[in-house]
C-alpha cells in the first residue's frame, strides 16, 4: 500500500468556525509529522475564490493553519471545489507518486472531506478517512437537526459503506494510522 496524507482545508479562516478546530489542527499536525518521517508524501488542500471572498488567496484567513506545521516537503494544491480533485493537479501528482491509498483528513466533514473521499474512489483509490481528523462547523447543521459529533458518526458510516468499484473506504482513528506508520 503506497499512501499519502492528504489534509483538506485547513485554513486560518475556518479554524475558529469548525467544530474543536485547534484540537483538530493539532491531530493532523501529529499525523503529518508521523507521515514525513515514514517517508509519506503530504499534501494539502487550499480552498481558494475571488478577490475579496472568504477564501481570497491574497488574505491571510485563507492561508493554510499556522498550527499544521506544514514543511517545504509538503505540496500545497489549490482548489475552487469541494472536490478536491476537480480541476487540480491532485490526480496526477498522486499517480506520480504511485499512491494507490489516500488518508484523509481535515474540513469540512459533510463538504469537501467527503468530496473528496468519494472522488478518490471514482479515482481508483482506496480512502483511510481517519474518524478522528475531520470536523463539520462547530455547530453541526441546526438546519438537520445534527450536532457536530453526529456529523462526524454518520459520515464516518456512510462513507465507510460506500460501494464503489474503483475503490474502497476504511475508517480508522488517528493514533492507529500513526502507529501504522511507526511500525512500517
Amino acid at each position: 500500500m503506497n499512501t499519502a496524507l492528504v489534509i483538506v482545508d485547513m485554513q486560518e479562516v475556518l479554524m475558529p468556525l469548525i467544530w474543536r478546530g485547534e484540537e483538530l489542527a493539532g491531530r493532523i499536525a501529529s499525523l503529518a509529522r508521523r507521515a514525513r518521517e515514514s517517508g509519506v508524501p503530504v499534501v494539502a488542500l487550499q480552498q481558494i475564490g475571488p478577490s475579496g471572498s472568504m477564501f481570497d488567496p491574497e488574505s491571510s484567513g485563507a492561508q493554510l493553519a499556522a498550527r499544521l506545521d506544514l514543511q517545504p516537503t509538503d505540496v500545497v494544491v489549490r482548489k475552487t471545489a469541494t472536490d478536491g480533485f476537480y480541476g487540480t493537479n491532485l490526480a496526477a501528482l498522486l499517480l506520480e507518486r504511485d499512491v494507490d491509498t489516500v488518508v484523509l483528513t481535515g474540513v469540512a466533514t459533510d463538504y469537501c472531506v467527503d468530496a473528496t473521499a468519494r472522488s478518490s474512489l471514482s479515482h481508483g483509490l482506496d480512502v483511510v478517512l481517519v474518524g478522528d481528523g475531520h470536523a463539520p462547523a462547530a455547530d453541526g447543521d441546526p438546519d438537520a437537526g445534527l450536532s457536530a459529533e453526529q456529523i462526524i458518526d454518520r459520515h464516518n458510516r456512510i462513507l465507510s459503506t460506500a460501494v464503489h468499484p474503483g475503490g474502497e473506504v476504511s475508517v480508522r482513528p488517528a493514533a492507529e494510522v500513526e502507529a501504522a506508520w511507526t511500525t512500517s
